[in-house]
């Protein structure tokens, strides 16, 4: 593998950030397998990337967080990179719009992701931003009068978004549209009393747990989040306009539930779950919507070599002609570990392992358009500064792996 890594020289501004490479040797020409580290002359300022898309010219564009002066909460962070993971250009938002969210949700050749205004006129508001392919223009508007942002994903050309409202302490289930016009759908309690709120809080002012906060609709046309229900972090299938939900499956308070859920066909799922630290794989389980049950009745294959309540990200690809899962994780090792697993059956199929030297940490997967995936992570120079870093495998690479 072609292990390449840029030395970038930021030069601080208000929206964007020019970049230049130190050494021109460095710049790589390779398309199908590399490495890149995105380092900065900066020693405050952490990068902690969140999504990644191919963009049309066959680059990437990465969302991602940064670090703010005095303050836990983060800043939008917007990178390019060419086809050969060069970097190509940068762009920090302003102060006031904090704590951007995945994914990037892509509709009609743009990029949409959600952030919170910090502005104490509208703190805690929902907005909504939407960048081209080039990071050429940028318009951030209102997402009605939603508040904490916390998941979202694409249905029907339309942003699905769950949110917190903390006035009426209800999980939120909304549509809205690229234009910011907002259609509720669900909203259910997170449970009476201050104490309900306090992980949810901590965990969007940064001074706790962050959760893996998502939402979704099945191919039945199923809506479901994973957040906060009753006291408890939750799968939780929506009842569109009803007081009460279709069906949960009930974590145990914040201490376990499920880390990753992707929808696969009819009730089946991809998933992963924690419980008191332990973390578990689920490639081929059932969730009835309209059943009751708790995370731990699921079960799961144990995974021992991954952190305490690990960040797991599901990925689907197609390998020759196979349906495969790729699961991506922090491994105790400081490595990425990615694990196959078949999409139809859940059998184990492989594993490979991303990381040398410093502490690599996995943040999120994708296609590419010849075949192979892009993994975005985070790798800490010295050990102690978080930079995002990519790695292109191919798809001969990939079919190495497997079994």
């Amino acid at each position: 593998m072609n292990k390449n890594i840029r030395n970038l020289f930021m030069l601080i501004a208000s929206s964007l950030l020019p970049f230049s490479c130190a050494e021109k040797e460095n710049i790589n020409l390779e398309t199908e397998n590399f490495t890149s580290i995105f380092d900065s002359n900066s020693f405050i300022t952490e990068y902690l990337p969140i999504d990644i898309q191919q963009t049309p010219d066959g680059g990437y564009l990465i969302l991602a967080e940064r670090s703010l002066d005095s303050t836990e909460v983060t800043g939008a962070y917007l990178m390019k990179a060419d086809k050969f993971g060069n970097f190509v250009q940068a762009m920090e938002l302003g102060d006031t719009v904090i704590n951007p969210i995945g994914p990037l949700n892509v509709i009609d050749g743009q990029y949409h992701f959600f952030c919170m205004s910090s502005s104490n006129e509208d703190y805690s508001q929902a907005k909504l931003a939407t960048i081209d392919a080039n990071l050429s223009a940028i318009t951030i508007q209102n997402a009605g009068g939603l508040t904490y942002p916390e998941a979202s994903s694409v249905v029907d050309n339309k942003l699905l978004l769950l949110t917190y409202n903390n006035g009426d302490k209800t999980s939120v289930v909304s549509e809205v549209t690229t234009g910011g016009t907002v259609t509720e759908l669900a909203a259910y309690t997170v449970g009476v009393g201050e104490d309900s709120e306090d992980p949810i809080i901590e965990h969007h002012l940064k001074e706790g747990r962050q959760f893996p906060f998502a939402v979704g609709r099945t191919s039945t046309n199923t809506y479901y989040y994973n957040g906060f229900y009753e006291y408890n972090f939750s799968v939780v299938f929506v009842n569109p306009g009803a007081d009460d939900p279709q069906g949960v499956v009930q974590g145990q308070s914040d201490h376990g539930g499920f880390s990753s859920i992707v929808p696969i066909s009819g009730n089946k799922f991809a998933a992963s779950r924690f419980n008191f630290g332990d973390n578990y794989l689920l490639p081929n389980t059932v969730l009835d919507p309209g059943d009751f049950s708790t995370s731990p009745d699921k079960g799961g294959i144990f995974s021992p070599e991954l952190v305490e309540d690990a960040r797991v990200k599901i990925h689907r690809a197609i390998v020759g002609t196979q349906n495969i899962l790729i699961y991506g994780s922090d491994t105790r090792s400081k490595q990425i570990g990615l694990f196959y697993y078949d999409e139809a059956t859940g059998t184990f199929l492989g594993s490979r392992y991303i990381g040398f030297s410093n502490p690599f940490q996995v943040a999120a997967m994708g296609n590419t358009s010849d075949g192979g995936i892009i993994v975005c992570g985070t790798t800490y120079l010295a050990g102690r500064f978080p930079r995002i870093c990519l790695t292109k495998l191919s798809k001969e690479e990939i079919e190495s792996d497997i079994k």
